[in-house]
């Protein structure tokens, strides 16, 4: 059955709450929790939380969890264990979807991004995403920046940093080219959001970084959908198996959130910290392309 998933604008207002549901079910989905117990671990009735979750997420609660059983069994799997194992541990199976995604080219030229982005017309903007407030920056050849900001962040002492503020994001972007001329244009990024998490389709990325940046960046764009991997795993993928660290520093550095994939690289600890947008935002990403690889 085929759910129709809210508009973007909804789906931003949930994100708070549906990433607070994503963590409750990820933690206790080997329990197989009734619907009532997961509404009322998020504040909602049954029947609001069933019908909000399943236009969020695309499907409902009781697929989520089933979708969870898959990927916990194709893991074990890949990591040698027998069907029976797997079987026992939660049943089924699941494949991965990759994005298909290409880094066009440069956003600006080594000159301009010498110079801060001088004489570069750049457009700005927010819409809503499915993981709160997007900032988007644009340039002429492309979708140079995405990041990401929690619409209620002034309210939360002490639970959100600062920085996800969208006027921090503003500035947070806006300082990558500092003497670009920037024009605010909201209408520019609900189209882009649209095209993003909306109908689909190809999408141009113009970035710019050194030879290194952008070998770890199109190494992220090969981390399976859902599935995570180490600094090491992407230096290595990107042909630099001994630089962990600085394909960490330049994972870091990523400047289109989402797109391109840095919340799927993991420290050595293999521990979901250090993602710029924040740690509960990064579970969420994670967990809903879980469900959702095929």
């Amino acid at each position: 059955m085929t759910t129709t998933l809210l508009p973007l604008d909804q789906r931003s207002a949930a994100y708070q709450r549906m990433a607070d549901a994503l963590e409750q079910l990820g933690d206790t989905w080997r329990d197989w929790p009734d619907l009532r117990t997961c509404a009322h671990a998020v504040g909602l009735s049954p029947s609001h939380f069933q019908r909000e979750f399943s236009r969020w997420a695309g499907i409902s609660p009781r697929q989520f969890q089933a979708s969870l059983a898959h990927a916990e069994a194709g893991d074990l799997l890949r990591q040698g264990a027998s069907v029976l194992d797997a079987t026992y541990e939660a049943g089924l199976s699941s494949p991965s979807r990759l994005h298909d995604l290409f880094i066009a080219h440069e956003g600006l030229s080594p000159g301009e991004a010498k110079t801060g982005g001088a004489g570069a017309r750049l457009l700005i903007g927010a819409a809503p995403t499915p993981f709160g407030s997007g900032v988007f920056l644009i340039s002429p050849r492309g979708l140079c920046g995405l990041g990401f900001a929690d619409q209620d962040a002034e309210q939360k002492t002490g639970f959100v940093h600062p920085g996800y503020r969208e006027a921090d994001v503003f500035a947070d972007l806006s300082s990558r080219y500092p003497e670009a001329d920037l024009v605010r244009d909201d209408r520019e990024a609900r189209l882009w959001s649209n095209k993003i998490f909306g109908d689909g389709g190809e999408v141009a990325l113009a970035v710019y970084g050194t030879p290194f940046r952008r070998q770890i960046w199109r190494a992220l764009l090969d981390i399976p959908s859902g599935e995570t991997w180490t600094y090491g795993d992407v230096a290595a993928r990107a042909g630099n198996p001994k630089a962990a660290r600085a394909a960490g520093t330049a994972i870091g550095a990523n400047t289109i959130a989402w797109l391109i994939p840095c919340h799927r690289a993991l420290a050595s600890d293999r521990r979901l910290h250090n993602y710029h947008w924040g740690t509960a935002r990064k579970r969420a990403m994670l967990t809903y392309e879980k469900v959702h690889a095929a």
